[in-house]
């Protein structure tokens, strides 16, 4: 199953030894990581980003699932439900993009105050004990939260929502009277370009999805290659279960576009 893993140490070293542990996991193969960073949390509740994980599947944090909860972790969760409730509406594409809740985010926020370090990452696993073994070891308290595609069913409503909009206005437009048949098409022409807009996001997005895909399974074959037994099967395992995953987002998304 693939999970966002957040886990937070008090100091830079015990981070750093932390991020060698789970890459040790990773090249057992009791887990696989996709995307990695490791973030400082600073004084002014902004968070740094102060070492990525350059010789993994997603190289970079940007509009990806990490970057996008980075950002929330510098930003209105760790004010606070009450503080931040504004600030979320304006933040929701990036808690959809995360693809965790909002129990988890604030979870984390509170553990990862300024000064904290944490180690944020993209990961498969099949069970807790390897990580969490490792971690408590080393004085690391771990969140993690199975990755839900909150974002799909998201343009979804949006897609459909906006097509009806539209729908109901020609048919007003149709039984208007002429003085009002240019106000109603001005209405029409503005919701058309605004899903025109969102149409191309969702484009673009199932396209960075595919590529992603496409590196964490290249990534886990030749890991899968060099395996055996458990280990092998494991991963093998989880390479159905990204391929199954994407197959179903991308379809998705593409049905958005041809409607």
């Amino acid at each position: 199953m693939e999970k966002m893993l957040t886990v937070v140490f008090g100091d830079e070293s015990r981070t750093h030894e932390g991020a060698k542990a789970l890459n040790e996991l990773d090249s057992d193969g009791s887990i696989s990581i996709h995307a990695e960073a490791v973030i400082k949390k600073n004084a002014d509740g902004t968070v740094s980003i102060t070492q990525s994980g350059d010789n993994l599947p997603i190289r970079t944090v940007g509009g990806t699932a990490i970057g996008a909860l980075i950002g929330l972790l510098g930003g209105p969760f760790g004010l606070g439900v009450g503080a931040a409730a504004g600030a979320l509406l304006g933040g929701i594409a990036d808690v959809n993009r995360a693809g965790v809740d909002a129990e988890f985010l604030n979870d984390v926020s509170a553990q990862l105050t300024p000064g904290k370090w944490a180690i944020v990452s993209d990961i498969s696993e099949e069970w807790v004990t390897p990580v969490d073994s490792r971690m408590e070891a080393l004085g690391g308290t771990v969140f993690r939260s199975p990755r839900e595609n909150v974002e799909d069913e998201q343009d979804a409503r949006e897609v459909t929502a906006r097509k009806a909009e539209i729908a109901q206005l020609k048919a007003e437009k149709a039984r208007a009277r002429t003085e009002r048949k240019a106000k109603l098409q001005a209405k029409i022409d503005k919701l058309q370009e605004k899903l025109y807009t969102k149409l191309e996001k969702v484009k673009q997005r199932s396209k960075q999805q595919e590529r992603e895909t496409q590196a964490k399974v290249q990534a886990l074959e030749k890991k899968a290659a060099k395996a055996k037994g458990h280990a092998k099967a494991a991963l093998k395992a989880r390479i159905t279960n990204i391929r199954k995953e994407s197959k179903k987002s991308t379809t998705s998304l593409k049905q958005l576009q041809k409607s």
